[in-house]
């Protein structure tokens, strides 16, 4: 399939009879499109920020509170992950701990190689364990306890990150070993455990500063539903990849 990258600013632009079959739109803006008419069998759409009080409307319908609820469903404690205080961000971290600890064990049990593999073109299962450790590393130790330089080498960033003013030199440029990347993991499951566990009411108010956009107030509290959403987001990726996998391996005739 032929990339057509930031190919110029189209906000406004009207396709009448356009066909855009099997095209993809990846990292888009795509929020305010009106579709009219269309046909639309088979269309996969991921948006992890589906907004609360926005809207979302297939054929007049507002879906955000069906989708929310569905993965809800899908995911037990995922609707956990906006707990308000204390105990509950520590109940949500714990179910989070045992959820991966399961996806984890299921990945190490499909064939050697799985964790490497990556579908469509999005991160592995170990690029996403990666990608991981750089999130609690930015929520927790820049936003909250205020470490200048928190990043561990193993971390995985997103493209783009260095003109997010990200200093992409730290980070390693050989990929780790499986085993390097899980120790690394579980150590910073560790530190939003062991953070969590501490943490009052009045330590939850105290305002911080967003570490992608220091202009902008956060609070200890969303910052940490910020490392929340990744973790379920991330988590809901990689068990829709490894489905993947696991189908194709089932329908292989080798397999």
């Amino acid at each position: 399939m032929a990339d057509s990258e930031r190919t110029g600013d189209l906000r406004g632009t009207r396709f009448v009879g356009a066909n855009l079959r099997g095209a993809r739109f990846i990292g888009s803006d795509l929020s305010g499109v009106v579709m009219r008419g269309v046909d639309a069998d088979g269309a996969d759409i991921d948006a992890p920020w589906l907004p609360d009080g926005e809207s979302f409307l297939v054929n007049g319908v507002n879906v955000i509170p069906f989708v929310e609820a569905e993965l809800d469903a899908r995911f037990p404690g995922r609707s956990q992950r906006r707990a308000p205080d204390a105990d509950g961000l520590r109940a949500a971290w714990a179910v989070l701990e045992d959820t991966w600890a399961a996806t984890v064990a299921r990945a190490d049990a499909m064939p050697e190689g799985t964790v490497d593999e990556q579908v469509d073109g999005e991160w592995s299962f170990a690029q996403t364990l990666r990608h991981l450790v750089l999130a609690t590393n930015t929520w927790l130790g820049r936003a909250i306890l205020g470490i200048e330089q928190p990043f561990h080498p193993l971390g995985l960033a997103n493209a783009g990150a260095a003109d997010d003013g990200l200093d992409m030199s730290i980070f390693v440029t050989e990929p780790p070993t499986y085993a390097e990347i899980l120790e690394v993991r579980r150590e910073h499951q560790g530190m939003v455990r062991d953070f969590l566990a501490t943490v009052t009411e009045a330590d939850l108010e105290i305002v911080r500063k967003n570490p992608w956009a220091p202009q902008y107030p956060e609070t200890t509290r969303s910052c940490l539903h910020v490392i929340l959403e990744e973790e379920w987001e991330h988590h809901r990726y990689a068990v829709r990849d490894l489905d993947s996998l696991a189908a194709r391996d089932v329908s292989s005739p080798t397999a």
